[in-house]
């Protein structure tokens, strides 16, 4: 292994020990030390019972100070540079479009639970005019800036991100089932962008790590607030259920332009997928398997006793 001291100080990074050129062994050990200290149970039993707090009086989460100018491509460690602008931009694809997936969320909460409507897509006028931000998309919104950053650090080019347009608000006669299934896939959403930022961390090092560092806890973050209020408001959900709703998104019967395989392919050349090495391809599903273990093993812990104490009885009108 051929050491180095990123940005004059070992310490700066949040992955362990770092090395210009990883085996697997050793991104199997820095996603593993991330994952302890990100996703421990009770790291996201706080971020789940902050979630009612937020409701009476939402404060952004404020990010540490980076040094955005001594962001370099040398800090990029076991993958080449340009697969990993490639993710900036795939990020930035997904991220952008923020505005349009608050607003989408609001509408498919807002008769089911006002709160919650708020919390993601802010207040509006009846005309549904937006008033203010809800606290996700203010939290979000941040992440888009702060990607093209680092892409001007790493590359010296500025790029435009495409607000592409995002999925309808379909409802249908049973306004509850729309939410669920539309929770999934926003907790899907939250999910991928978890596993991407924390691979990204464990593939990098100083300041350029430390923003992933901050888009990750952003993430993980929401993904709790998501997946916790989910496992509260729909209580005879069960895995296989929501397997099957995921199976069924393959392939979307009514419009086969919407659906989750025309997503993966598309993100998937957008993401360069087919330029990655087989060591961070497969470095890359085993974080997105230790992410989904440890989530699992966290709603496993949930009593509906405590859920109901944070959010109160549920309404299944």
């Amino acid at each position: 292994m051929i050491a180095i001291q990123p940005y004059q100080n070992q310490s700066v990074d949040r992955a362990g020990s770092v090395s210009l050129q990883p085996t697997f062994a050793q991104t199997y050990q820095r996603i593993q030390r991330l994952v302890h200290h990100h996703l421990a149970f009770e790291t996201l039993n706080e971020r789940l019972a902050d979630l009612p707090h937020q409701f009476n009086s939402p404060k952004p989460r404020p990010w540490e100070a980076i040094d955005w100018h001594h962001i370099h491509p040398s800090q990029v460690i076991g993958v080449d540079v340009s697969v990993f602008c490639a993710l900036l931009v795939g990020a930035l694809d997904t991220e952008a479009p923020i505005r349009g997936y608050t607003q989408t969320s609001r509408r498919y909460l807002e008769t089911l639970h006002p709160e919650m409507a708020t919390f993601v897509g802010g207040t509006v006028q009846p005309d549904g005019a937006l008033i203010e931000p809800g606290l996700w998309e203010k939290e979000e919104r941040q992440h888009t800036p702060a990607l093209l950053k680092v892409y001007l650090q790493l590359t010296g080019e500025s790029i435009k991100p495409s607000l592409r347009v995002v999925r309808a608000y379909c409802p249908t006669a049973n306004p509850r089932s729309d939410l669920y299934r539309h929770g999934v896939h926003r907790i899907a959403t939250e999910y991928g962008a978890t596993c991407l930022y924390l691979w990204m961390i464990a593939h990098s090092t100083g300041p350029l790590q430390a923003v992933f560092e901050e888009l990750l806890m952003d993430e993980i973050n929401h993904m709790t607030k998501f997946w916790g209020f989910g496992t509260w408001a729909y209580p005879e959900a069960r895995w296989w259920k929501t397997g099957y709703l995921l199976l069924r998104t393959m392939r979307h019967k009514n419009d086969p332009h919407n659906s989750l395989f025309r997503t993966l392919k598309r993100m998937a050349a957008v993401l360069k997928w087919s330029d990655w090495s087989l060591i961070n391809r497969c470095s890359f599903a085993i974080a997105c398997l230790v992410v989904l273990h440890r989530m699992w093993a966290w709603n496993r812990r949930l009593s509906r006793e405590w859920l109901t104490d944070l959010f109160g009885a549920v309404n299944n009108a």
